[in-house]
């Protein structure tokens, strides 16, 4: 994993985006020159297009990660992969046309356009073809040795398990632990030197999963892990890097305390992110307000009740504001002003509501309230004061996601599907502390860019 912003990416997906990063200018290229010598032209030196084949390689890039194209099924599945990019070329066109638009210096002939869209499909469809299993398999996992045979050590182990995980555990190291949960770990007693045997596995991490931490840190064994190259980790900080959450099962105030994150030098993020909010939230209100008008239309035609309600919710430093949307359940829907989840199929969703949530239309009129300051275009989704109250009492940690302002999306919202219990909200916060903890403007433009595939794809929207 490589840490990018403050962000860790596996490498297999690093590498994947600078070769297919390389294709795409290729083929760009290829369609001008292809081209220009249909039409008898003379071809310039490539030094002389660099803007135009670099904006046609970004538009498609930034497309495929807008789709997904990069997460770890793509990497398993040539089938998954090849339907994301058919999309992620349609979305390119989409981009380039509005490139083109605003910088018309950088277009392209639209018959090499259609060249180079034809050889970027043929040319990553076939990386991914001879690349995917070897990225996708276990020689670009590292090899770690997990000190502890617990239940900690366990988990460790189920995360192994799966297709998209970026290690493979080398071995366990039994601690002293009275009820073990990892059968066939090497006692402690058993190693006569414990670096030695890292080494000997081929090992580039050692992660500390111990039950009980107080008196029982083996120090020495340690050092001697550390002074060999090997990294040392905690069970926490190994778990927020591979899967992208704060486990609240593992991590204890004092690794919030002490760990990295939560940065208080954000004053030129928080300004350029405010301006972001401000210019995109016009944009947005003026580019949607025909959608709007038609859905507000559509809502009144089927349903007694208002176009739009506000609703109460829980923000920055727990203060507490309106936040407006478009109805899309029955006047009616909670009697007396009691707050109810949502449930899966809920009844009290309307015909137009379910098309609207779908599409997420329905979140389009709180562009008004990211527009005020109250809200901002990514944060953790703001909550109702009745659940608040009651997920504050249950969950640990859970009034740290009220550091930082909510937003219309989320790390959590393109990482989760909708929640609608106490289990669903334990494991929403697992993501929101992760994007308090570690926010920045890079993890903010992926989370945008991956709010797209969300739409197309509208896993649990409720």
């Amino acid at each position: 994993m490589i840490r990018i912003f403050k962000h860790y990416l596996p490498h297999a997906v690093l590498l994947l985006g600078i070769v297919d990063a390389a294709l795409l200018i290729t083929a760009a290229e290829i369609g001008w020159v292809l081209r220009a010598r249909q039409i008898g032209m003379h071809v310039a030196p490539i030094s002389t297009r660099i803007p135009q084949l670099v904006s046609f390689a970004a538009a498609l890039q930034i497309a495929l990660v807008a789709v997904g194209g990069y997460s770890a099924a793509s990497f398993l599945s040539l089938r998954f992969a090849a339907a994301r990019l058919a999309v992620a070329v349609s979305l390119g066109v989409v981009f380039l046309s509005l490139i083109f638009f605003l910088f018309p210096t950088l277009s392209l002939w639209r018959s090499s356009l259609f060249y180079s869209m034809l050889l970027a499909i043929t040319l990553l469809v076939a990386v991914r073809a001879i690349l995917g299993k070897a990225l996708g398999g276990d020689r670009f996992k590292r090899r770690i040795v997990i000190l502890g045979a617990g239940t900690r050590a366990a988990r460790i182990e189920t995360l192994a398990e799966k297709p998209e995980a970026n290690f493979i555990v080398a071995g366990f190291v039994a601690m002293g632990e009275s009820a073990p949960a990892v059968p066939g770990a090497v006692p402690r007693d058993a190693i006569a030197n414990l670096a030695a045997h890292v080494v000997q596995l081929r090992a580039t991490e050692v992660v500390l999963a111990l039950e009980e931490r107080r008196n029982a840190l083996p120090l020495k064994d340690l050092l001697r892990v550390k002074t060999t190259g090997v990294l040392v980790s905690q069970i926490s900080t190994f778990l927020e890097r591979e899967t992208g959450r704060i486990d609240l099962n593992s991590v204890d105030p004092s690794w919030l305390i002490f760990s990295d994150g939560f940065a208080s030098g954000r004053m030129v993020s928080s300004v350029v992110k405010r301006a972001f909010d401000i210019l995109a939230s016009l944009v947005l209100l003026v580019a949607t307000l025909p959608i709007v008008v038609i859905a507000a239309i559509a809502i009144k035609l089927e349903s007694r009740g208002p176009a739009f309600y506000r609703q109460r919710r829980v923000g920055l430093y727990n203060q507490s504001f309106d936040i407006l949307k478009l109805r899309s359940m029955r006047a009616d829907a909670e009697i007396g002003g009691k707050a109810v989840w949502a449930a899966e199929r809920d009844p009290r969703v309307t015909r137009v509501g379910r098309l609207i949530r779908q599409v997420r239309i329905d979140e389009l009129p709180q562009a008004w309230t990211v527009l005020k300051g109250e809200m901002s275009f990514v944060g953790p989704r703001p909550e109702r004061p009745h659940f608040v109250d009651q997920l504050e009492q249950q969950l640990p940690f859970y009034a740290e996601r009220h550091m930082v302002k909510p937003g219309i999306t989320g790390w959590a919202q393109i990482n989760y599907p909708y929640g609608a219990s106490i289990d669903d909200a334990r494991h929403k916060l697992e993501y929101d502390l992760y994007y308090a903890k570690n926010y920045s403007p890079f993890l903010d433009l992926l989370i945008m860019l991956q709010t797209l595939r969300v739409v197309l794809w509208p896993i649990g929207a409720r």
